[in-house]
């Protein structure tokens, strides 16, 4: 908080007078100039010019009120923020999100343990889909939020960025194309084990293939299977290459339990997006989350 001279220094440079400054500080008109004098006495210079009965601040008195200015506003800033988090911890309620499995697994258990550690009056539920079982929970009000990868092609569904990710293409450690480098023409004759249609990370990879002239019915797919822990097992066994998330694979990729596949022009990156009913503001518990998820990330 400001302290009392300082304030009263405030008003007199506000309102250029002596007068006014005791009206608007409910003070006496001698206890505003005593105020200033002693300001001016432990800064050691004259804040204020006095000429009959008109109030000039000078260079020094200038350049304080330009910083007081500022300190009052970021006063109000922290007054306001304090009572908004003090009125945010009485909320209570239950939030319901639904999440792409990537991210319900290795983002969200994070963000989900200091959310309720700082609002504990408020319950999640958080629904593990692919994305087109998010988007349909979504219009279905089964879920407040969606967190989904990639675009979603739904005009009744609105989309802000929320963070970024990369795919990558992983085999066993055993495999003969562990951390070797191929070219695009080859990706067609890999043995690819991928996920099942209608995953966010299986849209993304055609989408990014068929950029580099690779279409998904060019590709030699043995085997689709449903979630990203039951994909990596499968390959860390020695067969087939597949196509995961690097966040994923983070932990295995560093213990050398699988590796990357390096291919030559081909990057893929992909955007998580929050996804929320179209012409619908987020408010209350949605807008906290997504606060405070950003913040995490």
């Amino acid at each position: 908080m400001i302290s009392l001279p300082y304030m009263v220094f405030f008003e007199v440079a506000t309102h250029l007078s002596f007068t006014k400054a005791a009206n608007s500080l409910c003070i006496s008109q001698p206890a505003v100039s005593k105020q200033v004098k002693n300001l001016e006495s432990i800064l050691g210079i004259a804040l204020l010019e006095r000429k009959s009965n008109k109030i000039k601040l000078t260079p020094a008195g200038k350049k304080l009120y330009t910083h007081l200015k500022k300190a009052k506003a970021l006063q109000t800033d922290i007054l306001t923020d304090v009572e908004i988090i003090k009125d945010e911890l009485k909320f209570s309620g239950q939030l319901t999100i639904g999440s792409s499995t990537s991210l319900s697994i290795y983002v969200l258990p994070k963000i989900i343990s200091q959310y309720v550690e700082k609002f504990p009056n408020i319950n999640i539920r958080l629904i593990n889909r692919n994305n087109e079982g998010i988007i349909k929970a979504l219009l279905n009000r089964e879920i407040d939020l969606a967190i989904t990868e990639g675009h979603v092609n739904n005009r009744q569904v609105q989309s802000e960025h929320f963070m970024d990710d990369e795919i990558i293409a992983i085999c066993s450690a055993k495999n003969q194309y562990a951390n070797r480098t191929i070219e695009i023409d080859e990706v067609p004759k890999l043995p690819l084990v991928l996920r099942e249609l209608g995953s966010g990370t299986l849209m993304v990879l055609e989408k990014e293939l068929k950029k580099v002239g690779v279409n998904s019915s060019d590709l030699n797919v043995k085997i689709r299977l449903g979630g990203i822990e039951v994909l990596k097992n499968f390959l860390s066994q020695g067969t087939g290459i597949g196509f995961l998330s690097k966040m994923a694979v983070a932990k295995e990729l560093h213990n050398q339990e699988l590796c990357q596949v390096y291919i030559n022009g081909l990057i893929i990156k992909r955007k998580f997006n929050l996804i929320m009913r179209r012409g619908e503001e987020p408010l209350g518990l949605v807008k906290i989350f997504i606060r405070e998820a950003k913040k995490a990330t």
